[in-house]
């Protein structure tokens, strides 16, 4: 299974090919910059989660916290 941060990094650079936007354009349109940008879509595990949500809300989207399913333990 993927880490989180790879889920997020696949999701960002999904959206932005998909949107046909190079990463000099995404950074720009959200307003973070470049270097952010290319640590973001390489999964940098230390980021700061509201320049994530500027990112993604460039795409009607943002990070939440959800609460976690808890396995059964029979």
């Amino acid at each position: 299974m993927k880490d989180n941060h790879s889920i997020i990094a696949f999701q960002i650079k999904s959206l932005r090919k998909k949107y046909g936007l190079t990463q000099e354009e995404l950074a720009y349109k959200s307003g973070v910059g470049l270097r952010f940008v290319r640590e973001l879509e390489q999964g940098k595990p230390t980021l700061r989660m509201d320049k994530v949500n500027q990112v993604f809300s460039l795409f009607n989207m943002h990070l939440a916290a959800v609460e976690l399913q808890k396995e059964d333990e029979s």
